[in-house]
């Protein structure tokens, strides 16, 4: 079949959902499939580009276009889902969160309540039309059902390279990667380190709006000697660092599903993540293959003293991760098998 994905195109902003759109593109064309990536150009700001962008989806019948038949579309982000074809398939990895589950309703704007409105209407109207709508895990189909009344089936892929981790011996340090962004709450994991009691070390792995943020603070609780913040890696070297790990953290705030848990248990490491994670939490066993906490600085620390004194049983558990992992069996062919159905 020709199977066209659609998904955004954002210059210079990386991460994974990037990952997502080549790998769902590489699985589609192991299965023999003929596969093409429409990337339309997006904007977050200001509401005028947004508007821009849905009338420019709504505006594309990609049925057949310039008389090439296009057997199925699968839209993976906002807005490609608008673009009109008779078989059409929608996998969302998340929603515009602006006017959703990130919407505050006490200090909006008129202007923004507008702009959800026209989003909501614009959503709903192209999952009206889709065949079938599964979501990026369970978090995010709950997201649909409570703003949109959509019900979707959740469908899980695995993360990147998942085949490519290893477990070596650990060295002491938490290992924490990921795009250095707000939601992602770096700076909790940097107050905790403040208030630890032991001497483990903190890596961060990623670029951002926030490091600059982050690196001001780390000089500020004298926390130099203790963090390093490496920027971008290659894919060898992020390997390596989940490899020699003591345990992994994420904590950020309602992630949609979030790789770094499945990264973690697929190198047996335990992962430390928030009760407010979102999608965060459909792979983390508290205390089984990682951590749930609130999301406190002062927890968080007491967290990591424990995990610092009780190396044993943190690998215990890195190693049952890695276990769980193998035994959900998530797979690209499973995931192709049902899209293609």
């Amino acid at each position: 079949m020709k199977v066209l994905l659609t998904a955004n195109h954002v210059p210079f902003i990386q991460g994974g959902a990037e990952h997502h759109v080549a790998n769902l593109a590489g699985a589609l064309q192991l299965a023999g499939h003929e596969v093409e990536v429409l990337r339309l150009p997006f904007r977050f700001s200001p509401d005028s580009a947004i508007d821009a962008a849905m009338d420019a989806a709504r505006a594309l019948d990609m049925a057949k276009p310039n008389g090439i038949t296009i057997d199925r579309v699968i839209s993976l982000q906002f807005p490609g889902w608008g673009v009109s074809h008779p078989d059409h398939h929608v996998w969302i990895m998340h929603q515009h969160r602006a006017v959703y589950d990130l919407f505050n309703e006490q200090t909006a704007l008129e202007s923004e309540y507008a702009m959800r409105r026209r989003i909501q209407a614009f959503d709903n109207e192209a999952f009206s039309r889709s065949q079938r709508v599964y979501a990026n895990s369970r978090r995010v189909a709950e997201r649909l059902a409570t703003h949109n009344g959509i019900s979707a089936t959740p469908l899980y892929h695995p993360p990147p390279r998942a085949d490519q981790f290893y477990c070596g011996e650990p060295l002491p340090y938490i290992f924490m990667p990921g795009r250095m962004e707000t939601l992602k709450r770096h700076m909790l994991l940097i107050e905790a380190l403040a208030r630890m009691h032991s001497k483990l070390y903190v890596l961060l792995a990623g670029t951002g709006g926030q490091a600059p943020a982050v690196r001001e603070r780390v000089a500020e609780l004298g926390l130099t000697d203790r963090v390093s913040m490496l920027g971008h890696v290659t894919e060898a070297e992020m390997l390596a660092c989940y490899a020699r790990a003591t345990a992994v953290c994420c904590t950020a705030l309602d992630e949609d599903y979030g790789y770094v848990p499945l990264e973690a248990m697929c190198a047996g490491k335990p992962v430390l993540v928030c009760e407010d994670g979102g999608g965060l939490l459909e792979f983390v066993r508290h205390d089984e293959n990682g951590w749930v906490e609130p999301a406190d600085p002062d927890v968080i620390a007491a967290r990591l003293d424990w995990i610092a004194s009780h190396g044993a049983r943190v690998q215990e558990m890195g190693l049952c991760g890695r276990e769980q992992w193998m035994a959900h069996d998530i797979t690209w062919p499973d995931v192709v098998e049902t899209l293609m159905q």
